[in-house]
């Protein structure tokens, strides 16, 4: 927009001037203090008082931190209402935005809707212009990556899947075989590739099973969901080993062998237990 000739097609019937920061077209800022600097002119010559509205969907969050001397807020007399959009620089989902007034007065009384229903008087106003859209997308795509995490515990043949398909693209699922090791070891191993993986009983009637849950969010992606499941083998081998490993040494302490299935299965716990703690201890010191 040119300043000038916008200022020259101003008359009695502009309801106001808008300026904006951060054309989709070139990123370029327009320049509102010019702008404001001029119609002020001309509201002093005609006795208006036509104001500006900034749209600032793009630049409301970039100039503030990177051009701070930068005029085109409400440092300028006539800016009276700013729009930014926060799905572009603001970090947020699509569809959230902000209006933004000088004061109250600027708003008109009939723009605002009154509800009552919580108890006390709320003024609000709300412009809704987007859709639903993105949302289906995100959640089929949430959906789709837990299924990719859902098929690929299955292929290890190790695990039980307690989660549902229609239900939150959650995967929640425990070990077929927990003689040996459990989900809490599970889960403590793979600290070591950087997941946290939360382990937990089940409530109340159902305190004999132990499952391991991901939550699928948006930033899950299909590559980090293949990534969780070469981890989790790898620590299933590793447990294996150690297992393994463990159960021979506590063997080989016995009387020639004669122990009680119940006294090798505490010395493998004692075993065990030591080998976790010197995890904790030194996270990069495998044995």
């Amino acid at each position: 927009m040119d300043p000038v000739k916008a200022v020259e097609m101003v008359d009695e019937n502009t309801i106001c001037v808008a300026a904006i920061l951060g054309s989709t077209l070139n990123g370029e800022f327009e320049d509102v203090k010019f702008l404001n600097d001029r119609l002020l002119e001309k509201n002093k010559q005609t006795g208006w008082d036509t104001p500006i509205h900034v749209d600032a969907a793009i630049g409301g969050f970039i100039a503030p931190f990177i051009y701070p001397e930068l005029e085109w807020d409400f440092r300028l007399p006539l800016v009276k209402s700013i729009n930014v959009s926060g799905h572009k620089y603001g970090l947020v989902y699509a569809g959230i935005g902000w209006d933004i007034w000088r004061s109250e007065e600027d708003l008109p009384e009939e723009l605002i809707f009154h509800i009552k229903y919580l108890g006390a008087d709320q003024p609000t106003f709300t412009l809704n212009f987007s859709t639903g859209s993105r949302y289906r997308n995100v959640m089929e795509n949430c959906h789709e990556n837990a299924m990719v995490l859902k098929q690929g515990l299955e292929k290890t043949g190790r695990f039980n899947i307690v989660s549902k398909d229609d239900g939150v693209p959650l995967v929640a699922f425990s070990l077929k075989d927990s003689k040996r090791n459990d989900e809490f070891e599970v889960a403590e191993m793979l600290r070591r590739f950087g997941w946290i993986v939360p382990a937990y009983t089940m409530p109340a009637d159902a305190q004999h099973v132990t499952v391991l849950r991901v939550v699928i969010r948006e930033d899950f992606s299909r590559t980090l969901a293949e990534r969780l499941v070469l981890d989790i083998t790898k620590v299933l081998h590793e447990l294996d080993s150690m297992s393994s490993k463990l159960l021979a040494a506590a063997q080989h302490n016995g009387k020639n062998g004669k122990k009680t299935d119940m006294e090798t299965q505490r010395e493998v716990a004692t075993y065990w237990k030591k080998f976790v703690s010197d995890i904790k201890t030194n996270r990069n010191k495998i044995c």
